[in-house]
């Protein structure tokens, strides 16, 4: 991979920190843009008290030249890693029980969390060092990263964005509108759907299953425009674009399934009705495409393909819809073990959101953002922007 990022960090500890390597030289990052996403993540109908408490900012601390710095360059990252730091505002509530050994083990591991497997995995006694990492709360840094990764892709003309089209069987009608229009309307819904009707039908499911003690999860769809054709490769399985995008769009925490376009809907039908005919545009010269070789201009039909065929974009739109489960931390106590006694139990209710589907659309984004930037990055090379550009 040309690109990498890893974080650290616990869910109620100082600070979430990422460390990016390989973004080009010459990169002009913005700091509001990068917090604007942070905040879009921390918002939509739904989410917990832990919202009220942290305003995520991010704060850059090396790899790129101060913005004190005389000259143009200043804010340019410099080719080196880029290391970021997200501070948690809820450490202050829990910083003097961390040093006073105040927490009490947690033994009984919570259906549908990492508890279970992580104990036994790790040979440990007690969930809460598992349930400090596997926290959604680290994907306030993967946001802060997609961010970096976003502003690349813009200073290539590729944009991405996202909508929700179902929270808790409420299925959304979306539209036909270009994607730019549709996230628009996204980000002027508390629950980023696009569909106004359907919008306030989400929102009477989610109080229902807040008064249940219960919680949802849903369905969103992010849309990257302006992909050059050929990123991603169909020669090795591990260079293929879909499964690059997959891989990392299920990574987050809750996410139990990514299709590329309408991928099971085309299931259900015949090969002549699902894949996307080819059309001229025009009988215009020849564009040159790579390479020195040339092909008509042409365009697709449809997009049922989701922008990639066999391991590689196609040009068209790449569409990546993803089903997020219902949060599993509920007030609703459910069934378990205690892995302390042996003894039958049940859970007990720790802090949590209702839905999180909005705000998981947003980390959506910024994991098909990070995977196409490597992919452009692996396709052009190059150690600077001006370099990838050329």
């Amino acid at each position: 991979m040309m690109l990498r990022f890893l974080t650290a960090g616990e869910s109620h500890g100082p600070c979430l920190t990422a460390i990016v390597e390989g973004l080009p030289a010459g990169l002009a990052l913005d700091v509001a843009a990068i917090n604007h996403d942070l905040a879009r993540r921390q918002g939509g109908y739904g989410r917990g008290g832990r919202m009220k408490i942290e305003r995520d900012r991010v704060e850059i601390l090396g790899g790129v030249i101060p913005s004190t710095s005389a000259g143009h360059r200043a804010g340019r990252t410099t080719g080196a890693p880029v290391a970021l730091r997200i501070e948690n505002r809820d450490w202050a509530n829990w910083r003097d029980r961390w040093a006073a050994g105040d927490l009490p083990r947690l033994t009984v591991p919570r259906p549908g969390h990492a508890d279970y497997a992580g104990m036994v995995k790790y040979g440990l006694d007690d969930a809460r060092p598992v349930l400090e990492r596997a926290s959604a709360r680290e994907t306030a840094a993967r946001v802060a990263v997609g961010a970096l990764a976003k502003q690349l892709l813009a200073a290539f003309d590729v944009a991405v964005g996202s909508y929700v089209t179902e929270i808790g069987g409420v299925v959304a009608e979306i539209p036909d509108l270009p994607p730019a229009e549709l996230w628009a309307l996204a980000e002027a819904s508390d629950v980023r759907c696009p569909d106004e009707e359907a919008v306030g039908r989400m929102r009477a499911a989610i109080d229902a299953a807040h008064r249940a003690g219960d919680s949802l999860g849903g369905v969103f769809v992010v849309v990257a425009t302006g992909v050059p054709v050929g990123l991603g490769s169909h020669v090795h399985w591990d260079r293929r674009l879909d499964a690059r995008l997959a891989a990392a769009v299920v990574s987050i925490p809750a996410i139990k399934g990514v299709e590329i376009g309408p991928a099971f809907e085309n299931a259900r039908h015949p090969g002549t009705q699902v894949h996307d005919e080819f059309e001229r545009i025009s009988e215009s010269a020849d564009q040159q495409v790579n390479g020195g070789t040339s092909f008509p201009p042409v365009t697709r039909t449809s997009n049922r393909a989701g922008g990639i065929e066999g391991g590689m974009s196609n040009g068209q739109p790449i569409v990546v819809r993803a089903a997020m489960k219902p949060i599993p931390t509920t007030l609703t106590p459910l069934r378990s073990v205690d892995l302390a006694t042996g003894e039958p139990t049940t859970t007990q209710y720790q802090r949590s959101d209702v839905c999180a589907v909005p705000a998981a659309s947003v980390v959506g984004e910024a994991m098909v953002a990070w995977v196409l930037a490597d992919a452009l990055l692996e396709k052009c090379g190059g150690d600077s922007l001006t370099e990838m550009a050329r």
